[in-house]
């Protein structure tokens, strides 16, 4: 557990930005411009997720995803936009294999989108660079132990409160354990959202895996609710999602619930 501790601990150091205060947006439009992956917005969600219906047993996940974006001026045309995924798996359930659940943390996905600071004459942003999959489990099975990279991208459009588009990206292994599968998948989510004069937004989106080796499709869809709020001047978003997997593979999970808390900091 003390490896988990850790990582958690290092995955918040992005939160050790001083606080500012909302400046010239109001709570909607801050609410607005967390739909949109390549903001100019430091965000830190931290969410917790739970899955059932794995394998057999019909068994459950526990897990943390911690999620900081910190957007960086290049100069006066472009933002370079990091967004960084470290999954932390309290309970992990691997009855297919042995009877021991696993906890500990997941591979690390580390994405940078070169994004113009200018919308474009439709009003259409955008955004690419590389992905990078860093193989950082501490056990066997809740990673690939493979190195992993490839494109990734971003399209999407903000109008009237709503906001569409899709973000995805592509990983090829290129180096790691020679006995381990290598990697070949595509991540596809496309989204819509709307949000209110009162900064609630819902959200209905897909975070759909193909992998292209065994041919199986993960594709869960998720409804979420939102509320962006202030706690003295700290702005932070609360959100409570509902998951149904439409496609999963045979040992797949059926449905699932997640809970977030985004923190955000103005540039």
């Amino acid at each position: 557990m003390k490896n988990i501790y850790r990582a958690i601990a290092a995955s918040l150091i992005f939160v050790c930005v001083p606080h500012a205060a909302f400046g010239q947006d109001s709570s909607e439009e801050l609410a607005k411009k967390l739909q949109n992956p390549v903001a100019a917005l430091i965000s830190v969600p931290i969410k917790y997720s739970y899955d059932t219906g794995i394998g057999p047993a019909d068994a459950d996940r526990d897990l943390y995803l911690v999620q900081p974006v910190i957007p960086v001026s290049l100069n006066e045309d472009w933002n370079i936009i990091s967004r960084t995924i470290v999954p932390v798996y309290i309970k992990a359930d691997a009855s297919t294999i042995n009877s021991k659940d696993l906890s500990g943390t997941g591979d690390v996905l580390q994405s940078l989108f070169f994004s113009p600071k200018a919308l474009t004459s439709t009003g259409w942003i955008w955004g690419v660079g590389p992905a990078l999959s860093v193989p950082f489990a501490n056990e066997d099975l809740l990673g690939t132990e493979k190195w992993s990279a490839g494109p990734t991208a971003v399209l999407l459009k903000q109008s009237n409160g709503w906001t569409y588009g899709a973000l995805a990206n592509h990983l090829w292994s290129f180096a790691g354990d020679d006995d381990r599968d290598h990697v070949n998948a595509t991540f596809l989510q496309p989204f819509v959202s709307f949000t209110t004069k009162n900064s609630t937004t819902w959200n209905v989106n897909s975070e759909s895996i193909y992998d292209w080796k065994t041919e199986e499709s993960t594709v869960p869809i998720n409804f979420t609710v939102s509320q962006l709020m202030k706690i003295g001047q700290q702005p932070l978003s609360l959100g409570l999602v509902y998951r149904n997997y439409v496609d999963a593979p045979a040992l797949g999970p059926d449905w699932g619930m997640s809970f977030i808390v985004t923190m955000l900091f103005i540039k």
